[in-house]
């Protein structure tokens, strides 16, 4: 093992882990179920919360606002540190059904939020779940309401203006960056090694060439020959005279013989152009014996 990492194709390998074990880890591999649906999705619904989760996508639309319903007594501040990283840049509304009533608990992930934007932040969370407990039966009317609120406070300036991008996380563009360095590598490689090959099969193709274009020759030859024989026989069985049947009987026997040649050259690969000199010496005679 030491002997291969010592290796140019051992650390690359070594490194390729490195940011692959990156990638996964701000990918969010080991993120919980609320922070992995929301790192790509605006909404999180528990089961049995009874929200449409495609129509709440809808509402929300790419405003940097995140909606999560949890079911009663989940632990809704507990949700808030979950989503930190994956819904960095938005302001996160944690609701939860209580008997008759939505408990609320907002956190504003916006940037400098413990520092020059702390007031804005706590304004932001404060307000962004006002007038949500007055729809607890019916949880999209609550969502509109929150979507009124974020868009009060982007209009007041205490929530940045824009609308919420999903990128890919740098170590992910540095493993596409490795993996292409690879690829064009390993193509070099190929391209180096299949120059010397090519050549080799460049001259195999030109004597494959020569061959088929003998073969075509010879079944284009032998396709007259055979329509000429069937035109003979036709005159044959009519009845042509004693020496026509002499010498068409004669021909059939060179015609039979010549077809178990073409045969045995289509297996062997025998010598095309003198078989293709017997069937035109065989069609000369099907034309002289034809006039």
């Amino acid at each position: 093992m030491k002997r291969f990492l010592r290796t140019p194709f051992g650390v690359a390998v070594l490194g390729c882990l490195v940011l692959a074990g990156w990638a996964l880890w701000s990918g969010g591999v080991l993120d919980g179920p609320i922070a992995r649906q929301v790192r790509s999705s605006s909404v999180y619904a528990a089961p049995g919360t009874g929200i449409d989760q495609a129509a709440a996508e809808r509402v929300i639309g790419n405003r940097r606002l995140v909606v999560v319903l949890l079911p009663s007594g989940a632990d809704r501040r507990a949700a808030c540190a979950d989503v930190e990283r994956a819904a960095d840049g938005t302001i996160v509304l944690v609701l939860s059904r209580e008997d008759d009533d939505y408990e609320r608990y907002g956190c504003a992930l916006i940037p400098d939020r413990d520092d020059g934007n702390f007031g804005r932040a706590a304004v932001a969370e404060t307000v962004i779940g006002r007038g949500v407990d007055q729809f607890p039966d019916r949880p999209l009317e609550a969502l509109k309401v929150a979507v009124v609120n974020y868009d009060l406070l982007v209009k007041a300036g205490t929530l940045p203006d824009g609308a919420r991008t999903i990128n890919p996380s740098l170590p992910r563009y540095l493993v596409a960056a490795a993996a292409l360095g690879a690829v064009v590598a390993g193509s070099l490689a190929l391209y180096a090694g299949a120059r010397r090959a090519g050549r080799l099969a460049v001259t195999r193709a030109a004597r494959r060439d020569e061959s088929a274009d003998a073969r075509s020759v010879l079944s284009a030859e032998t396709a007259v020959l055979a329509q000429q024989v069937i035109d003979l026989d036709r005159r044959h069985t009519a009845g042509q005279g004693h020496e026509f049947d002499r010498r068409f009987r004669a021909l059939m026997a060179d015609y039979s013989r010549l077809l178990v040649a073409v045969a045995d050259a289509d297996a062997h690969d025998g010598d095309l152009d003198a078989l293709t000199a017997r069937v035109r010496e065989l069609s000369e005679r099907c034309a002289t014996l034809t006039g």
